[in-house]
């Protein structure tokens, strides 16, 4: 493996963590990212289970994320007044975690750990500011894969070149010859995130959380710069054909501004703290939203082209994305060391491997979407008096198992332990 040239798409959390891998395994990475630098925004990640796993095969990653993991205790569920009426606390221990996960960390703040850790590497290489405009398989299914930037970087050659750009991305459209949206499964809902100045939650380390009508949700939490991490959520269901999708993906297309006022005025009227935190939310400068959605493709890989990450299986709302992210670009660059001087093997491998795990990480557990977004008046009061109920009686983390995989600990699922000698 150690003259194999990588071409990685994507320089968040799947595009470093699979150049760590591969660069582990001797072979050339070069990674391209179309932002000009690094992105550092986007909203609060879960490491669980594999993903545990695999930050722990990592040396250092561990010590550099418990630095940067966000100060919560736990969230508290409010009513219209601010009043309480069910909380979950973080156990305390990372390897039973609860629905307050022990590594919480902002996107951007992972992607900046998983650069920084490789960004001297000495085989590889890092361009911003770039894309791919074309790619050409020298065989019609296998065989080194030319390709040609959009920006400038000089057309080369690659043995593999692996789409880690997201759930919407371009390379998996030209490596599978598709459009953007194929292989996309709407989840009807949306979410939005951003910072703010101000703090409104009071200096407490517990985070608050509140549904109003229509499926709207919003959290707010303590952030480490002494302001708060806000998410707004849109979350219809999932049967209907709901026009705020269409009018999300419309201003999605004109940009941020766009996508502010249409969230402004999805939560007109919503209640609680909702106006405060629309209002920081126009002026706040790491504003980020996304659709959520779920990727299923019918291979994972086509001659020396493949996916990982959310370019290949974005879970949706399951809130196992980062972790399958980062199990994937370990098992992909494990599979292929391990059938050294056999790509096509190794990325069979990696289809057996992960094509489990991904099923049964996107698994949405039944009701969830109902229970934590009711859209009447009716549904939110039934959820809530249950859900205090579950508080009250402590059945929680029993019912945590029971709705949803990812507050499973970390030795639930095993992945290889790969040999990584590079010659």
């Amino acid at each position: 493996m150690s003259s194999l040239r990588v071409l990685i798409v994507g320089a968040s959390i799947a595009g470093p963590t699979a150049a760590y891998w591969f660069a582990k395994a001797g072979a050339h990475v070069t990674v391209i990212e179309r932002f000009p630098t690094l992105r550092t925004n986007g909203q609060n990640v879960d490491i669980r289970t594999v993903g545990v796993t695999v930050m722990r095969k990592i040396a250092g990653m561990e010590e550099a994320v418990r630095a940067r993991t966000l100060s919560v205790d736990g969230i508290s569920l409010v009513g219209a007044t601010g009043r309480p009426y069910g909380t979950v606390k973080a156990t305390g221990n990372p390897e039973q975690q609860s629905l307050v996960s022990e590594y919480e960390i902002l996107r951007g703040d992972l992607a900046q750990i998983l650069f920084d850790l490789t960004k001297e590497t000495e085989n590889i290489h890092y361009v911003f500011g770039e894309q791919v405009a074309s790619m050409r398989q020298k065989g019609p299914r296998s065989g080194p894969i030319r390709v040609d930037f959009a920006h400038g970087f000089p057309a080369a050659e690659f043995d593999l070149v692996v789409a880690c750009d997201g759930a919407t991305s371009r390379t998996r459209a030209m490596g599978l010859a598709c459009g953007v949206r194929d292989h996309i499964k709407p989840m009807n809902s949306w979410a939005a995130f951003f910072s703010t100045k101000h703090d409104l939650v009071d200096g407490s380390r517990m985070a608050q959380a509140y549904s109003a009508m229509g499926g709207r949700f919003v959290a707010i939490g303590p952030s480490l710069s002494g302001g708060n991490q806000v998410v707004l959520m849109g979350i219809n269901p999932r049967h209907d054909d709901d026009d705020s999708m269409r009018l999300f993906r419309e201003a999605m297309k004109r940009g941020d501004e766009a996508l502010k006022q249409f969230v402004a005025r999805y939560y007109e009227g919503a209640g609680w703290k909702c106006e405060a935190a629309v209002k920081s939310m126009m002026e706040a400068q790491d504003f980020y939203a996304n659709e959520s959605v779920q990727v299923q493709t019918p291979s994972l890989y086509q001659g020396h082209f493949v996916l990982v990450g959310d370019a290949g299986y974005a879970p949706g709302p399951t809130g196992t994305g980062t972790s399958l992210a980062m199990a994937g670009a370990y098992v992909l660059a494990g599979e292929i060391n391990k059938h050294k001087g056999d790509l096509m093997a190794g990325l069979r491998g990696y289809e057996d491997q992960m094509r489990p795990l991904i099923k049964e990480l996107q698994r949405i557990p039944p009701l969830v979407p109902t229970i934590f977004a009711p859209q009447t008046a009716w549904g939110i009061w039934l959820r809530n008096t249950i859900f205090a109920f579950v508080c009250w009686t402590r059945i929680l983390e029993l019912s945590q198992r029971f709705f949803a995989s990812s507050f499973a600990d970390s030795g639930k699922y095993e992945l290889p332990d790969y040999k990584w000698d590079p010659n």
